[in-house]
């Protein structure tokens, strides 16, 4: 537990002002700060930071919390994780880590250290006579010993203990191990563990801190699967990071060149294209766009020609175009990926071929194109099956300007009247709007039931109570004075609250001294902190004086009693039916 005083202080010198305003572009709404959400994809701001509260919330994705949480999100880490990154900033040292643990199981820091033992073991073993298949494998790909040492490449020996038992040596136990995917259990005997990295040579995963968070590693022979990668650990989110972006954040003059592997990326650097980047063995994903987001407005992707790479190619152009990003497309002729193109022709011209790659509706047209032989378009089926498609891809854009030009471009292309183009795009605008309409319809129905609630599921069973109970909870937050008096059980207590997750809010902010939002991220989850904001938002603008705060308690405790009363009766009835038919089943 770090002391109440150092985290008051920490926050403190951290104003949430001065913290998000380094990731969002704040401006001021009133008393309060509005800006787009870096939690999910926005055009609209519906991000609210409350400076007089030290807290955040969006109404649109409802993210919610304070400094500490904020930086738990943005920053992919844990509550300590947060707290160090926050006092770093404004120069407090805290308190160690009681035995490099935390409640729930094995700390970030942990594996961080852990982690960094592995990297050193890979590197040493690759360079040793047991690492020569490693080296085989890196000079067969023209890497140079300075690359190799750049990304701090290794090997993992073809040895189901080698691993564990170097780190045995150095303290960790199996249990870090199996926290930290190092090391797996057996399922014959889960007592029994087993290197997960063998025979492969080693990637490690670098954040922007400099922390080894993760491994990739490649098979040698032909084992399944032939890339294997560090699964989520309390220091690694897949979906957050991304490989070689702690060198590539300082490259991006002209944006980020997004590669499907390893080997791409450090090819790509290894030849000067310091800006490349990869995701870690999974599709893009939302998150993957806003954080390239932080860093360039424009990202060039470089994915496979074949179809599974052309369909994650029109994945990334979707949720980079969401996140505010200019995505282009490279096609590069002649060769598979960008290293083969290197080797055979040279850094300037691949230069040119970056030059040379395609927004992302002319890569779209491209590839609709490419399906059909221009040579049929006086077929008028296949003519009006190519423009189907591109007026789907025309409807996908944001911009009516846009939409005119690839209208035009479109009837050119086809050969057809421009006005049958604009028609086709129109209608199909209003049936996705229509279907948008349905979705929005459905999900407020489902929201208002409480059947839709996942972080809250015991809202569906007593609506009215609930909401009083985040009333309730909502003033509590807003005004550390209510704190000692709601102790009084005449007043407020556990019993009172039917939801779980209320309940256990109340325990922890009348039970923990010096209570600050911020603690709240050492126990609840993000989603959990992020509902406990919204109470906060919710009373903003409204009564909280000490006299509404003591009607709300009576009103959930008369509540709660007929609530009770109800249950009681309904179980009652239960009984006496049970019997009943006992009875008649005895007497037949």
């Amino acid at each position: 537990m770090i002391p109440a005083s150092v985290i008051e202080d920490i926050k403190y010198r951290n104003s949430i002002e001065d913290v998000i305003s380094s990731y969002v572009n704040l401006t001021r709404s009133g008393a309060n700060l509005k800006g787009l959400c870096p939690f999910h994809s926005e055009k609209t701001p519906s991000f609210t930071v409350y400076t007089g509260d030290g807290h955040f919330y969006c109404f649109g994705c409802g993210a919610g919390g304070d400094a500490i949480s904020f930086i738990m999100r943005i920053e992919n880490l844990d509550y300590r994780g947060a707290l160090e990154f926050l006092a770093r900033r404004c120069g407090i040292t805290l308190p160690e880590d009681d035995g490099g643990r935390e409640k729930g199981g094995v700390s970030r820091n942990r594996v961080l250290e852990m982690n960094l033992c592995a990297a050193k073991f890979f590197r040493n073993v690759l360079f040793s006579p047991e690492g020569q298949a490693g080296q085989e494998y890196f000079a067969k790909r023209q890497l140079s010993g300075a690359t190799i040492k750049h990304f701090g490449l290794g090997y993992a020996p073809n040895s189901y203990d080698a691993l564990k038992k170097h780190l045995h040596s150095q303290g960790f136990t199996d249990e870090e191990m199996v926290a930290g995917y190092l090391c797996q259990r057996s399922k014959k005997n889960e007592k029994n563990t087993y290197d997960c990295f063998r025979n492969r040579v080693m990637f490690p995963i670098i954040d922007t801190a400099g922390n080894i968070v993760a491994f990739g590693g490649r098979v040698l022979d032909d084992s399944k699967p032939k890339y294997l990668n560090s699964s989520d650990t309390p220091a690694f989110r897949k979906s957050r990071h991304l490989f070689a972006l702690n060198y590539a954040k300082n490259h991006t003059e002209d944006g980020f060149i997004l590669c499907e592997g390893y080997m791409d990326v450090i090819a790509l650097h290894a030849a000067g294209f310091e800006n490349a980047v990869a995701t870690l063995g999974t599709a893009i994903t939302a998150d993957h766009a806003r954080i390239m987001k932080k860093y360039t407005d424009k990202v060039i992707i470089s994915y496979d020609s074949d179809e599974a790479g052309q369909k994650a190619a029109d994945k990334a152009l979707r949720l980079l175009g969401e996140a505010g990003i200019e995505a282009r497309v490279l096609t590069i002729p002649g060769a598979k990926d960008p290293d083969e193109y290197i080797k055979s022709y040279g850094r300037e011209k691949f230069a040119e071929v970056l030059r040379g790659s395609l927004s992302g509706f002319e890569h779209k047209i491209h590839k609709v194109l490419a399906k059909y032989d221009l040579n049929d378009f006086s077929n008028a089926d296949i003519k009006a099956r190519a423009a189907r498609e591109l007026c789907y891809a025309i409807a996908d854009t944001e911009s009516k300007v846009e939409r005119d030009i690839y209208c035009q471009r479109i009837a050119s292309v086809l050969n057809v009247d421009i006005s049958s183009i604009k028609s086709e795009v129109t209608g199909i605008l209003r049936r996705e709007a229509a279907k948008r309409k349905k979705e929005r319809h459905t999900q407020v129905v489902r929201i208002t039931s409480g059947s839709g609630d996942r972080v809250d599921p015991d809202f569906v069973k007593a609506p009215g109570n609930v909401r009083l109970e985040g009333a309730v909870i909502g003033m509590l937050l807003l005004h550390k004075e209510y704190i000692a008096f709601s102790k009084d059980k005449s007043i407020l207590s556990p019993e009172m609250f039917t939801s779980e997750l209320n309940r256990r809010l109340y325990e922890k902010i009348t039970g923990t001294p010096d209570f600050d939002f911020g603690m709240l991220s050492e126990d609840f989850t993000q989603d959990e902190v992020s509902r406990a904001a919204k109470m906060m938002s919710d009373r903003k603008g409204l009564s909280n004086s000490k006299e509404v705060f003591t009607d709300c308690a009576g009103k959930l405790r008369e509540m709660t009693e007929k609530l009770k009363e109800k249950q009681d009766g309904a179980d009652l009835r239960d009984i006496i039916e049970r019997r009943r038919k006992e009875a008649t089943n005895n007497r037949k």
